[in-house]
């Protein structure tokens, strides 16, 4: 797929590991740069868990941001520009990211579709797909949801499909989220559907109504720099 992005809205994704746990300051001191005009359309900071998909454990030094720009010309600012990312580049012990051309998504995010509706691309041709999910998991559905956390763990580490993925949360426990990269949308399609672990759980998401809110969004990954976990998962 060749993907002109020169005026296209387009997502981009960061992962950041500091050495130590006072990378936790970030979360507050960063919102009232990200919310400065000129940045992100939308935005979400995160904490990221131990493991590839939502659980309970928290990697206090590992952080994520998620946005989306109006133009590739906006990040590309961002980036040259944010006392965000110079600390990126200065403190932290490890840096990953990459730009994400949307293709499709439904659902929303805090009541609003991150994307603006922008209308869907293409299937994306062959190559690396990326995969974002949230969700907003209802008070009441919180063990359930848990207790079906680590089939679904261990389907994700038995895929060989899968180059990456961390979880996300942005409020403890309830507001939970995934950013996965895969080697094709054939692998995206064999975890999703053919995997009994993942079909179970969304046969009881849809049957027993876990969430309040949530999202599924697909992307084509056409750059990255870095490292994810001391390589770049799409190197």
């Amino acid at each position: 797929m060749t993907t002109d992005t020169s005026t296209s809205t387009i997502a981009s994704f960061h992962l950041v590991r500091y050495g130590g746990r006072g990378a936790m300051k970030h979360m507050a001191f960063d919102r009232p740069l990200l919310r400065r005009p000129g940045g992100p359309l939308f935005w979400r900071l995160l904490g990221t868990g131990r493991g590839r998909s939502m659980s309970l454990g928290a990697d206090l030094r590992r952080w994520a941001l998620f946005a989306v720009w109006r133009r590739e010309s906006d990040l590309e600012e961002f980036l040259r520009d944010s006392p965000i990312a110079a600390r990126w580049r200065t403190e932290s012990a490890e840096h990953w990211q990459t730009r994400l051309a949307p293709l499709a998504s439904r659902g929303a995010w805090g009541g609003r579709d991150p994307f603006g509706g922008v209308p869907a691309r293409d299937d994306g041709g062959p190559g690396p797909v990326a995969v974002l999910t949230r969700a907003s998991i209802r008070p009441g559905r919180l063990v359930a949801f848990y207790r079906s956390v680590p089939p679904v763990e261990e389907l994700l580490r038995r895929q060989d499909g899968c180059l990456a993925s961390v979880g996300m949360g942005e409020w403890p426990l309830a507001r939970q989220a995934t950013f996965s990269l895969w080697r094709d949308r054939s692998a995206v399609r064999d975890f999703a559907y053919r995997g009994h672990a993942h079909r179970r759980v969304i046969e009881r998401v849809r049957a027993r109504d876990w969430y309040a809110e949530e999202l599924f969004a697909r992307f084509v990954p056409y750059a990255s720099e870095g490292r994810w976990d001391g390589r770049d998962p799409l190197g």
